[in-house]
């Protein structure tokens, strides 16, 4: 079945909208736990790293060590720590730059994309990874730069929690859009929620194996992009 939104900017989760949870909590995670020691002692983070030790409730003098096993126990069972996230996103970003990393998109997520970027249609990201995490995921799909097509790019550090409805206001304001011209495309039932809530459209993806497939979602659902017909 195709839905049809009417929208003039296309806002974009990843994890199990564009790309596979699991190659995210595998992959990516598997290259990020080894090298968070390390990383945790750099200058460039230590605001990153005091916010990691107040969100895990270690001591002030807690050991880059301790700090690291902390946020492997959040790795564990996902948490979508920002601190953490800052933290990933600086070695993600590294080893995408050196090859030693990819990303990966569902095959109908970037021909998709290109066709609403050469219709007009404004595109933006909006995850719970960091700008920096997200940026070089775009940049090094396995099917050529998505980068080029986004304009803006949304974290929980500059537009606030996903399931909280004031953090899509304050993208709508940014992005200087009508929360009612606004579409957004997630696999959360909880970000749908609070996304209409703002005022904003939204095309819920129930994907196959995804964490959130056969969730009660609240308005259309689409299981592949190819089912998403956007009109302006």
């Amino acid at each position: 079945m195709t839905v049809t939104p009417s929208a003039d900017v296309v806002v974009l989760d990843i994890e199990g909208t564009t790309s596979e949870a699991g190659f995210i909590l595998g992959d990516l995670y598997d290259y990020a736990r080894p090298r968070l020691e390390e990383t945790l002692g750099r200058e460039s983070l230590r605001a990153a790293r005091a916010d990691a030790i107040a969100e895990t409730g270690l001591p002030a003098g807690a050991s880059d060590s301790e700090i690291a096993d902390a946020l492997r126990a959040l790795m564990a069972t996902d948490v979508k720590s920002t601190p953490l996230k800052t933290i990933q996103g600086v070695i993600w970003a590294e080893g995408f730059a050196a090859g030693e990393i990819t990303s990966q998109f569902f095959d109908d997520v970037p021909p998709r994309v290109r066709a609403w970027a050469d219709q007009g249609l404004r595109i933006a990201v909006y995850s719970s990874g960091s700008v920096a995490s997200q940026q070089p995921w775009f940049r090094h799909a396995p099917q050529g730069d998505l980068s080029t097509l986004v304009e803006a790019w949304f974290d929980t550090v500059n537009a606030g929690g996903k399931k909280d409805a004031s953090s899509y206001a304050t993208i709508a304001e940014a992005l200087g859009v009508a929360p009612a011209r606004a579409l957004f495309l997630t696999d959360h039932p909880e970000e749908v929620a609070a996304a209409r809530a703002a005022g904003w459209q939204t095309v819920a993806l129930d994907r196959a194996g995804e964490p959130w497939a056969g969730a009660a979602f609240d308005g259309p659902v689409a299981h592949t992009f190819d089912e998403i017909e956007i009109a302006r």
